[in-house]
């Protein structure tokens, strides 16, 4: 199983297990993330799981859609880094990958 390792604002980390063809908000979800609320349930619909991607897996997670560029427009401290994670997909390749909470989503 890919490990994925979330980042709090506070430098506090904490690695979980996700698995392949999950999310990362469903991930997180799984394993109480604090900060990652997902309130529209990973409808794509509200940009409450925001993350930062780590910049060295930046490239390997890949962009957000068109439709997930317009929620991030919800999003608080938006960067070049930023996912929603109801929208990364768990694979193999993943494993390892690190996200940051944003701090505005406590």
């Amino acid at each position: 199983m890919p490990r994925i390792t979330f980042i709090q604002p506070d430098g506090t980390e904490q690695v979980v297990e996700g698995q392949v063809g999950a999310t990362v908000m469903e991930t997180a979800r799984q394993h109480m993330i604090e900060g990652i609320e997902a309130e529209c349930g990973g409808a794509c619909a509200c940009a409450t799981c925001h993350v930062y991607v780590d910049e060295a897996w930046r490239e390997k997670v890949g962009g957000p859609s068109e439709m997930e560029e317009d929620m991030l427009d919800f999003a608080f401290d938006v960067r070049p880094v930023s996912r929603l994670s109801c929208q990364i997909k768990v694979t193999a390749d993943l494993d390892g990958l690190v996200v940051r909470v944003p701090e505005k989503q406590f």
